[in-house]
């Protein structure tokens, strides 16, 4: 990792010499979390509570002929049994509202939802989901993308022609003349698949009536606003009768947003039992329950000139959903353009189709449709550069879009560091030398590959404000509070708003504490989302520290008979610049602010929205503040024999803006690259007629440590204009080249293109077969 010295970032006024800002430290969380003291929500015990479970669907489609739940009712300790007929008739979802919070007349996955239970203990729940007898038709199921665009296949849901969900078509430029012009043109179809968060806390929901009988859920998840607006809907309530709180969140990536069934079953027990309800699923549920990435097919088509630039690109994407649609199109979405952005080609062609099928539903997940679009696109980029006889290094520097341009969807870069990340990243790999080797003949081959990749810090697309608020207030003793609905999923935006708000009114950062997301307390926020946190979050806590500071200093102003700007602040005090031994600590001023005529305490609020454009009807406008890149360099093995792939080496080059704590960013690049090693060598999902068979971390194959090699990487400081002291989003881009750095390196090594994930043993051989029968056959 590229060292930093203790040095305050550029554009920061006045350096505080307790800042932390650009220092390794560790999270503000994680002491509480390393000792056992963090309160997840399975660890919430409210006076009262009673234990839900779920019965979930064994088919894939089905219609229910009857449920009886007498059985269960009669259960010693069992307080509620509730079915579909028991449930709201609103139903819920992102864009189409088609889920019933329990299954009514037809289940459409194996796994959803059908009834629930709440008893004295989990035990008894258990037992009491035994004991309902629910008769099922089973139906024709639809698992394929394939089967769901057959003309005469069913429909998933009535009135859905063709099992459409979502479609996007739009063409800039003159895409046929260009390919016309085109010296090389290469087209191939890519498949992706679906890959579960993986996160160790499975989602969980402690929900319980007040005394007032208002709803309070205690929650995992990433937008507590958006669950309250969800909850309220779907139940029926108010809005301001449901207050959501934030447990600490073990994990999310995506899978925690707003597309879980959890958080409204829990809140429906909850209102029917009058009494505390927690609803923990257990890793099998969650599986079930939990939207996996969206899979792919895409078929993409490239022209380039004699230089490797690209001058024409075209796109097909078919896309599964699952049985409901949830964020899935949104996923599509960016697969379908945004990666467009990257370069500096105006011809561009896009046509993308979601499908309805009998699977699970699909949704959001970390790098939200770019790892998919972007293994298709560096692979296809490698294969045109060996056609050329160009390195593929030298073909992606030819095509960056610089800072200061406009993109062919009307993004504006305002920083971009991917260059400098292609380069940091194949140097750290022995890029040169390992590429122009000879190539072993024995059975283990080595071989390197590259990849690079672009990412949103914010996304104007959810609705017309991408912004952010947060509060600062200061307590008598001097120590801050910051209120804000933005959520920490262990990425570390607590510590990211303590170190702004710590670094703007001179604190060290134990004295600001920063108050976990309660709807009826922080102000709206859209929540951990698109890279958006450090960027909206990070700028409205620059905001509001420096209105708090304006207040400490109008108030020392008074004392002292001088003006503010004569004023300094540090070391928990405000003194006066030129005679620092006439200061007031910030706790005499918080005390001096409440108790004096007219007074009160000293609590700010800074808001901070984007700039940003919306994207009008033809999906043209600038959606982020700022846009953050990645490249990975990998070196692999493979073993001819057994087809086995093995990860030797691996460099991230992250460009975060700034980097405002960097272990943190290291830690999410070194996250991202497992995960990314994961999808590309290791993890699928494995259904048989539609059930989930490896619904565990048994059979789930993640990556272990033995799989990895040492994680390495480093930043690039692009410093944006835009961003919190230049910095932008480091979450979410570093997922994005791993899977095609591998498959390049795949090829490198032993010649075979693999074009399906994941990148398998049993796939590798069968490519080295075909390559050599076709091989025999040219020399017969």
């Amino acid at each position: 990792m590229k060292p930093l010295a203790k040095a305050v970032p550029e554009g920061v006024q006045p350096a505080q010499p307790h800042s932390t800002l650009g220092v390794e430290i560790p999270q503000v969380t994680a002491r509480a979390k390393v000792l056992g003291r963090a309160m997840y929500a399975g660890d919430i015990k409210v006076a009262g509570m009673l234990h839900g479970k779920v019965l979930r669907s064994p088919y894939p489609h089905a219609r229910i002929v009857s449920i009886d739940t007498s059985a269960a009712r009669a259960l010693p300790g069992v307080k509620a049994v509730l079915t579909g007929d028991d449930a709201p008739a609103q139903l819920w979802g992102v864009h189409h509202k088609e889920r019933a919070v329990l299954a009514k007349g037809v289940v459409r996955y194996c796994g959803e939802e059908v009834a629930a239970v709440a008893a004295l203990t989990e035990e008894i729940a258990r037992d009491a989901l035994d004991l309902i007898q629910v008769e099922y038709e089973e139906l024709p199921a639809i698992l394929s993308i394939d089967e769901s665009m057959d003309g005469e296949a069913p429909t998933v849901h009535p009135g859905r022609e063709n099992n459409v969900g979502h479609e996007i078509r739009f063409e800039r430029g003159d895409v046929d003349a260009a390919f016309a012009s085109a010296h090389l043109v290469h087209e191939a179809t890519y498949q992706t698949h679906s890959q579960y968060p993986g996160y160790m806390e499975p989602m969980a929901t402690v929900a319980a009536l007040d005394p007032d009988g208002r709803l309070v859920l205690w929650t995992s998840t990433q937008a507590v606003n958006l669950v309250r607006m969800q909850v309220a809907a779907t139940l029926g309530l108010p809005v301001s009768r449901v207050r959501v709180i934030q447990a600490t969140t073990g994990g999310g990536f995506g899978g925690k947003i707003v597309e879980d069934d959890n958080q409204l079953v829990a809140g429906l027990l909850a209102l029917k039992t009058k009494r505390p309800v927690r609803l923990v699923n257990n890793r099998l549920e969650d599986f079930q329950a939990c939207c996996a990435s969206v899979p792919e097919r895409i078929t993409l088509r490239l022209g380039m000139d004699r230089e490797g630039l690209i001058v024409a690109k075209e796109v097909r994407i078919l896309a599964e959903c699952g049985a409901y649609a949830g964020l899935a199109g949104d996923v599509m979405h960016v697969s379908a353009m945004r990666s467009d952005n990257m370069h500096r080609n105006g011809n561009v062609r896009s046509h993308a189709t979601l499908y309805y099928t009998n699977n699970p539903p699909r949704g959001a997940f970390r790098g939200f449709g770019g790892t998919q679009m972007l293994f298709a696109l560096n692979s296809h980029i490698h294969v045109m550069a060996g056609k050329l006889g160009l390195d593929p290094v030298e073909v992606h520097r030819r095509n960056v879009l610089p800072a200061g341009e406009v993109s062919v969807h009307g993004w504006q870069i305002g920083s971009n560091g991917l260059v400098e990340c292609i380069e940091q990243a194949t140097e750290a790999i022995g890029w040169a030398a390992k590429r122009s080797a000879p190539k072993a003949a024995g059975v283990k081959r080595r071989g390197v590959g590259m990849a690079a990749a672009m990412h949103v810090s914010g996304n104007r697309t959810i609705g017309n404000w991408d912004g952010s608020t947060v509060v600062v207030k200061i307590n008598e003793d001097g120590r801050v509070n910051v209120i804000s609905g933005e959520c920490d999923m262990g990425q570390g935006a607590s510590t990211m708003l303590s170190q702004i708000v710590a670094h703007e009114l001179g604190l060290p950062l134990a004295d600001v504490h920063v108050v976990p997301p309660d709807t009826d307390v922080a102000p709206v926020a859209v929540g951990t989302l698109a890279s958006r946190v450090t960027m909206s979050g990070g700028n409205a806590a620059i905001v509001a520290g420096r209105k708090a500071r304006d207040e400490l200093f109008a108030l020392a102003a008074l004392r002292w008979e001088v003006e503010p700007s004569a004023l300094s602040i540090g070391g928990g005090a405000v003194f006066v610049t030129d005679r620092p031994e006439q200061r007031a600590t910030l706790a005499e001023l918080a005390r001096q602010a409440v108790w004096r005529h007219g007074g009160g305490g000293i609590q700010v609020s800074g808001t901070w929205d984007p700039k940003t454009v919306m994207h009008d009807d033809q999906l043209y406008g600038n959606i982020a503040p700022a846009y953050s890149y990645a490249a990975q360099a990998v070196e692999v093995e493979v073993d001819c024999e057994t087809g086995r792939v093995t990860v030797l080496d691996s460099y991230v080059a992250d460009d975060c803006g700034k980097a405002l704590n960097p272990i943190a960013v290291h830690g999410q690049s070194n996250g991202a690259a497992a995960q990314a090693i994961g999808w590309a060598l290791y993890e699928q999902l494995h259904y048989e007629n539609g059930r989930l068979a490896n619904g565990n971390f048994a059979d789930y194959t993640l990556p272990t440590a033995d799989a990895l090699p040492e994680l390495r990487g480093g930043l690039v400081e692009s410093n944006d204009p835009n961003g919190p002291y230049g910095a932008k989003g480091a979450s979410e881009t570093a997922i994005l080249p791993g899977a095609p750095a591998i498959a390049n390196a795949v090829e490198d090594a032993v010649g075979v293109r693999i074009t399906e994930l994941p990148i398998t043993p049993e796939k590798v051989l069968a490519a080295l077969r075909a390559r050599k029968e076709e091989e025999g056959a040219a020399h017969a």
